[in-house]
């Protein structure tokens, strides 16, 4: 509370005595006192508020018209969020540090499935890419970072081709912006033909780090329609992470690493691990890369990761075995991609996962039908 501030005007050999008290803030009551005072007779104006002024009505009292007073209060500008996520045009949503935009979410109804692209790095450019640099076509589901599973019930909703699985985008439920981390919470339907196999309930956030690398967290809840579903034992599912095809081993030199100490696909591919790191140049004496991470509460972890050196990796949920899920019973699941500089010391990395590890899962309130 700013103290009393008080102004004396004089008026027809009468004095005028005006009393403010300002909350700057205004969040508590705003008051302004104006005072007649006139043989020995006080009156009392009242006052109205319109949006953030204050007007007090002319009143007549002894011959002397006491003119209009209008207090207008301008409040102070709220700081601006570094983190912001902005919708855009053509069901697509930007994810911005300070204005830049990191990351892209785009969700169309002519998709097979949501899919986030590009994935900037420190210096600029996208650490992914849209599909296989040497197979296009037949891997054109290689969409940057990508949710799906190759068998639920039955039904693959990995592939573009040969399937009526379908990921659909139901509806945007929040938007958040902060300096600590921006996030979007988005509902989507697992469809088949005439059919809702599950619904998923997806919450992106994006965090920012040092050096401009940033982190990305990826919180699922996946909640059959009928009593149960079932995830297929496969390899292919439920992240998959298309890397830029100078970061690949193949065509770039890059290397794989998991936290187990395995190097590059012969040693890493099927793999238990808590982390995989895919890290190659992304322009001449650049390296950058992506750190997949596996979060400890969910079922599977360690989990076993899908990694090439044609330049793909991803998390393998039900690589060993199937996994059956009941509907009052949602299947919850966290991943982490760590977008850093260089190529990390595996202690560096270790670092890493446990941060991610120890951050707070998200509240995922039930489903709304």
């Amino acid at each position: 509370m700013e103290p009393e501030e008080q102004t004396t005007i004089h008026a027809s050999n009468e004095r005028l005595i005006i009393g403010m008290r300002i909350d700057t803030s205004l969040r508590d009551a705003i008051q302004v006192e104006l005072n007649w005072m006139a043989s020995a007779t006080w009156v009392w104006l009242g006052w109205r508020m319109h949006r953030n002024c204050f007007h007090l009505n002319p009143l007549l009292a002894s011959g002397v018209t006491i003119f209009v007073l209008t207090v207008c209060l301008t409040a102070a500008p709220k700081p601006v969020p570094s983190m912001q996520v902005l919708p855009l045009p053509n069901h697509e949503i930007s994810f911005q540090r300070d204005g830049h935009e990191l990351m892209r979410y785009h969700f169309g109804p002519g998709l097979r499935r949501p899919f986030l692209y590009p994935i900037v790095g420190p210096i600029g450019r996208s650490l992914t890419r849209m599909g296989h640099p040497h197979d296009p076509e037949s891997h054109s589901h290689h969409n940057s970072i990508w949710i799906s599973h190759a068998s639920v019930d039955g039904v693959s909703f990995w592939e573009d081709r040969g399937s009526p699985g379908r990921i659909l985008h139901q509806r945007v439920e929040r938007f958040t912006d902060a300096n600590d981390a921006a996030s979007v919470m988005v509902v989507n339907s697992w469809t088949t033909t005439n059919q809702v196999l599950l619904t998923e309930k997806r919450l992106l956030t994006m965090r920012p780090l040092a050096r401009d690398e940033w982190l990305l967290l990826l919180d699922l809840q996946l909640e059959p329609r009928a009593d149960t579903a079932t995830f297929g034992k496969t390899p292919f599912g439920l992240v998959g992470v298309r890397m830029a095809k100078t970061i690949g081993v193949n065509d770039g030199g890059g290397e794989i690493r998991n936290s187990e100490g395995g190097i590059n696909e012969t040693n890493v591919l099927w793999k238990r691990a808590r982390w995989v790191d895919y890290s190659g140049p992304i322009k001449d004496k650049t390296i950058e890369g992506i750190t997949l991470m596996d979060h400890p509460g969910n079922p599977n972890h360690p989990t076993f990761f899908h990694v090439r050196n044609d330049g793909w990796m991803g998390a393998s949920l039900t690589y060993d075995a199937p996994r059956t899920v009941m509907r009052h019973k949602p299947l919850r699941l966290r991943y982490g991609l760590y977008v850093h500089r260089g190529s990390p010391k595996p202690a560096v990395l270790d670092e890493q996962w446990r941060a991610f590890a120890d951050l707070p899962l998200s509240a995922l309130d039930p489903i709304r039908k």
